[in-house]
């Protein structure tokens, strides 16, 4: 194979990824002075938002799940005319409108992927892209720094069911609109969001539907005393009201709204609020309550037509989604690089500085408990002033990054949450952005 000649781009950022967490690293690194080439491997921003594409894990009944108020970037609102849930194409919208406002748009290569990234030495990295639309031709360029926007809510993570199947298995992933269910036997399994959504259009579409959950959740109402429920909880946090006050009211709120779940045959939760990441669904209950969605246990195995339960029972489905989250893949970088463990999980100082490689860091690569952009924001303002300053100020860059190596997890991340990778990246917005503030902060110039 002949050698590929590298184009250093001298003093530039990549970025991979042009979706929410992506444009916001562009802007922000901008902001700071530096070049931006960003790789974007589909044909438009928007990332997991961006409907038109295959990999977007989103369907045609897709909501925000946090509210408008606690979703949206802090440095561009969004229309005080839109509803408190704003539906997938207007999140679509808002952020093509984001990357037109601040003029990122011209630093995206559209239909280029990046296969290959791999630190040089001082810091920098070859960075090897190429088409998706054909052609195995690679190119090669040489930069400052790298900054991984990829997302992880696009590969799917499919259970491993003993046995074969005879009708439909599809992911959540492979949903897209409720004429899928219509007039069918439908099997949901996964108590997650997603999981909860397509259980509550499938009641509405389905001849027979069943949810199977392996535990039982907290079910957070969208609505609390009229105002969007993550509202409610935001406001009770920037108060400062003790943890286990705000657990306490958290289950008195429930007690009012949601009720007992377990009289309709949902599992006990198996642990605590604010242990497991919140599951906002107003209308499962309601249709659990009219008998349209049967809770059922976890799923053992498949046996030809029907499908085995935990309790010895059999249901005979036509078409089973497996609402099972997704795992985060960086295959274009080597494993330890993010220092990532067998499981797939990496380790990074806030959920975004790598620990041996100072100008590689990941963005949005987190599960909070309020909407992710304005965390996305102040991530990359954060990752851009690092980058500023190893190259403004090398001594005090230096300084700053062994006095956040020292930081415990307890001060950015939750300690106790239930052990599955679908809290791998869960956080308090509150905290989080506390912690971000605090380095934000150790990077002001010295008075």
């Amino acid at each position: 194979m002949p050698d590929t000649e590298i184009a250093d781009r001298r003093d530039a950022v990549c970025v991979v990824g042009a979706g929410a967490s992506g444009l916001a690293a562009v802007k922000n690194l901008r902001e700071q002075g530096f070049e931006v080439d960003c790789y974007e491997r589909e044909t438009g921003v928007g990332g997991a938002w961006n409907w038109r594409h295959d990999r977007s894990p989103v369907s045609a009944g897709t909501h925000l799940i946090s509210s408008r108020p606690l979703t949206e970037f802090p440095d561009f609102p969004m229309p005080d005319t839109w509803p408190d849930y704003p539906r997938h194409s207007q999140v679509l919208s808002y952020l093509e409108r984001y990357a037109e406002h601040f003029g990122v748009t011209g630093d995206v290569w559209f239909g280029t992927e990046v296969v290959r990234a791999v630190p040089v030495g001082d810091g920098r990295w070859d960075v090897t892209t190429r088409s998706t639309g054909g052609g195995s031709e690679e190119r090669i360029q040489r930069y400052a720094g790298l900054v991984v926007a990829n997302g992880h809510n696009w590969s799917p993570a499919k259970p491993e069911i003993p046995g074969d199947f005879r009708g439909q298995v599809i992911h959540s992933a492979a949903y897209k609109d409720p004429a899928q269910l219509r007039g069918k036997r439908v099997l949901v399994i996964g108590g997650g969001n997603t999981g909860c959504d397509i259980a509550v259009e499938a009641a509405q579409q389905a001849a027979t539907v069943w949810h199977s959950t392996r535990r039982g959740y907290w079910l957070t109402p969208k609505y609390v005393l009229g105002r969007p429920a993550d509202q409610i909880t935001d406001r009770l946090s920037r108060f400062k009201i003790p943890f286990p006050v705000r657990r306490w009211l958290h289950r008195r709120i429930l007690a009012l709204t949601t009720g007992d779940l377990t009289r309709y045959g949902l599992p006990v939760p198996d642990h605590r609020p604010y242990e497991s990441h919140p599951v906002v669904n107003s209308q499962l209950p309601y249709y659990l309550g009219h008998g349209r969605i049967t809770p059922v246990p976890d799923v053992t195995a498949f046996d030809g037509k029907s499908v085995a339960l935990a309790d010895g029972t059999r249901i005979e489905p036509d078409l089973v989604i497996t609402a099972t989250g997704y795992r985060p893949r960086f295959d274009f970088l080597d494993p330890e690089l993010i220092d990532t463990d067998p499981a797939g999980r990496p380790d990074l100082h806030l959920n975004a500085f790598a620990r041996k490689h100072a100008t590689l860091a990941v963005v949005g690569l987190l599960q909070p408990d309020a909407g992710l952009f304005p965390l996305a924001h102040w991530q990359s303002v954060a990752v851009a002033r690092w980058l500023r300053l190893r190259v403004d100020d090398p001594a005090r860059a230096a300084a700053v990054q062994q006095k956040e190596s020292a930081r415990p997890l307890a001060s950015w991340s939750r300690r106790r949450m239930v052990p599955s990778p679908r809290h791998w990246f869960e956080v308090d917005h509150l905290d989080y952005l506390r912690a971000v503030d605090g380095l934000l902060r150790e990077m002001e110039p010295a008075r």
